[in-house]
């Protein structure tokens, strides 16, 4: 009992509360949280706000060419890279890749998760995906949004005193129904610096992942031309996060208003839990601080 009321202590010293926000953000594997959420990271993170990247697998198999420990060991490192760059941090469950299943201690870790961050905001994929692993965080997450506030579950870790508001990063899948863009975020000031961020993730961006090839790889350009790699991503992810402006542009304009949101570039999206804190367009403001500030 005195070591459980210690750790709650010092965790309630560690996390006293700064007047910033505190971010959580759920990936299935070392990419997907700094992909959905990495220019968002970066925009809270430089106004001083606490972010915290989550790899629920160790992305072990998550490569065409190697597999196992040495590839986990390689993904964690470049994650933990991504994070430095975007200035936030970073965490990778040792769960094998691909075989993530929505269990209780899972459902307790993601918890643990959450709590020990003193989550104000907390994202995940949705739990309709085509890979099981993304379909289970979404489902674990979803699992955690009552339990974060319930004191007697998990009891060695301090529950929240109020419950986060949980968002879906964006996704094409239309079955149940289509994802919807509550929330959208202009990300041009920290592209750059995104896509920077990024260039740390080469196991995925420039070899392939795991449905790579040698074929695939030598598309592109090689590591001793970094110059010609950065553009050569930039390239992609202006069209991916031009994509999400594009398609999004209807929340864009409600958030920016339409004179601005005409020249936004690039956006990440996210849609509100209906799970957790059901926030008011005053209190998405608040939570989202880089979003203009209305009277």
């Amino acid at each position: 009992m005195t070591v459980l009321l210690f750790s709650l202590v010092a965790r309630a010293e560690d996390q006293a509360d700064d007047g910033k926000l505190r971010i959580i953000c759920f990936g299935a594997h070392p990419d997907d949280a700094e992909y959905k959420s990495g220019g968002s990271a970066a925009l809270w993170a430089q106004l001083g706000h606490h972010v915290k990247l989550v790899s629920v697998t160790n992305g072990d198999i998550g490569h065409w060419a190697m597999a196992g420990g040495p590839l986990a060991k390689r993904r964690i490192a470049e994650s933990a890279e991504v994070a430095k760059r975007l200035g936030v941090e970073s965490e990778v469950l040792d769960i094998h890749d691909g075989e993530l299943m929505p269990t209780l201690e899972n459902r307790k870790k993601i918890t643990k998760l959450i709590r020990e961050w003193n989550a104000d905001i907390v994202i995940s994929h949705r739990p309709w995906d085509y890979h099981p692993d993304h379909r289970y965080v979404g489902v674990l997450v979803q699992d955690a949004a009552y339990m974060v506030t319930v004191p007697f579950f998990l009891p060695s870790v301090e529950p929240l005193q109020s419950n986060p508001v949980f968002l879906y990063s964006s996704d094409r899948f239309q079955k149940p129904y289509p994802f919807e863009a509550d929330v959208a975020v202009d990300v041009g000031p920290v592209f750059d610096q995104k896509v920077e961020a990024l260039m740390a993730l080469v196991s995925q961006t420039f070899e392939g992942g795991a449905l790579g090839s040698q074929e695939k790889m030598d598309r592109a350009p090689p590591a001793s031309q970094p110059e010609l790699r950065l553009q050569w991503l930039k390239e992609r992810w202006e069209n991916r996060q031009g994509g999400e402006a594009r398609r999004f542009k209807n929340s864009l304009i409600k958030w920016y208003g339409e004179a601005a949101a005409n020249e936004i570039k690039f956006a990440e999206v996210f849609e509100i839990c209906e799970y957790g804190r059901q926030p008011s367009d005053k209190e998405i403001r608040q939570l989202f601080p880089f979003l203009p500030q209305v009277e």
